[in-house]
């Protein structure tokens, strides 16, 4: 079972930034565990479906983004700490949400909801104008 917990979400102006990190943990998880996850993010705004962000394969090799956020949002992740970080620049409004990550065993950048195994609870980000 893995355990995957949001922070670093809150308020914040257009045009602004902020990191999320999401860490891993699980009764019998360890580093090696964390590294044989891809781990995404999605979110999702008020009467909204939840829709992908972006996704980084296990190695940090490769990620891909959703075309609303590319260019404006990093993913990065750290396999010594167990945790996955999604750094959000150049903030809009449109990007209010509450942001989930994810982990997956499946394959490398998985970008739709049923290929991931394990959500976290999300945190909020608004954005305002």
């Amino acid at each position: 079972q893995v355990h995957l917990v949001e922070s670093g979400g809150g308020l914040v102006q257009a045009g602004g930034s902020l990191r999320l990190s999401c860490v891993a943990s699980g009764r019998t998880f360890t580093r090696s565990t964390f590294s044989s996850y891809a781990m995404g993010w999605f979110r999702q705004a008020p009467g909204k479906e939840r829709e992908f962000v972006g996704a980084i394969s296990r190695s940090a090799a490769s990620s891909r983004y959703a075309d609303s956020v590319k260019g404006r949002f990093t993913l990065s992740r750290d396999n010594a700490l167990n945790t996955m970080y999604l750094q959000m620049n150049s903030l809009k409004p449109e990007d209010t949400a509450v942001y989930y990550c994810a982990a997956s065993t499946r394959i490398v950048t998985p970008d739709t909801e049923s290929q991931y195994d394990y959500w976290g609870q999300g945190t909020q980000v608004t954005v305002s104008s």
